[in-house]
């Protein structure tokens, strides 16, 4: 029997996200939540970036046999801890995502056959993964960026040796943003970088970096999502992006003193 006084945890909350819990023990969270504003809109948070992933990979993803069984073995561990569980899936769910990437970038090498990604594909896919990449780290509390801008040198030397690229973090202040930190991420199935940016406010953006095999350049474009507003451009051996929830012109002139500053 649910235990009705059981407290609930992050791992609860975690599981409810995920749709793990049983439906006595789902009621219970949600009942709970009813009386948790904040923590209430942190889960609406994470089923929103849940959907927003599943929509922006669903064409890499691959069933398999074994997939059912990888989810049901959960009921065999009912000891081992939900985060174990949890941590587990996202593994399993990464797995999917870059093997299916992997086959969409390198297939056709394997084949010999020397199809390169278009640089059409490539700049139209910008605004889509910077929007991804926005909505899934700005708001996140607690582990937004990987290294922090204390480290800055170090965090532009470790991103732009992946992308191979002298990369620098471009010095928003006078626009009113201050590096927060970045992150090494997938861009176009290849390592990408983000920065980001916090205002006074607490108002975020994100700068999103990455490789163009064709090494061919555009004008600047704009890409905009409900409240979600992207500037995004290729230059070289580099594609950017810059998402925010801020209005256009104030955007524009945040990419264009971005774009002034990657070339220097």
């Amino acid at each position: 029997m649910t235990d009705h006084h059981k407290p609930v945890t992050e791992a609860d909350l975690h599981a409810y996200v995920d749709g793990f819990l049983d439906e006595e023990r789902r009621r219970d969270v949600e009942l709970w939540l009813s009386g948790h504003p904040e923590q209430e809109a942190e889960v609406r948070q994470w089923q929103a970036q849940a959907a927003e992933l599943q929509t922006s990979f669903a064409g890499y993803a691959q069933a398999s046999e074994g997939d059912r069984t990888l989810l049901n073995a959960r009921t065999a561990t009912t000891s081992s801890p939900s985060w174990w569980r949890r941590a587990a899936l996202i593994a399993a769910s990464l797995t999917l995502f870059v093997s299916g990437a992997a086959a969409g970038v390198y297939g056709d090498r394997l084949l010999n056959q020397s199809t390169p990604i278009e640089t059409a594909a490539a700049i139209d896919s910008l605004p889509g993964q910077s929007k991804t990449a926005f909505l899934v780290y700005a708001s996140e509390k607690r582990h937004p960026v990987e290294v922090g801008a204390d480290q800055e040198d170090h965090l532009v030397t470790w991103l732009g040796k992946r992308l191979d690229y002298k990369l620098v973090a471009p010095d928003l202040k006078s626009l009113g943003f201050s590096l927060v930190g970045g992150r090494l991420l997938p861009v176009n199935g290849k390592a990408g970088a983000m920065l980001m940016y916090q205002d006074t406010a607490g108002q975020r953006l994100t700068v999103l970096l990455g490789k163009n095999p064709e090494n061919a350049e555009t004008s600047f474009r704009f890409e905009s999502a409900g409240s979600l507003e992207t500037f995004y451009w290729i230059d070289g051996s580099i594609g950017y992006a810059v998402t925010g929830e801020v209005s256009r012109a104030k955007l524009q002139q945040i990419a264009e003193e971005c774009y002034r500053q990657f070339e220097t």
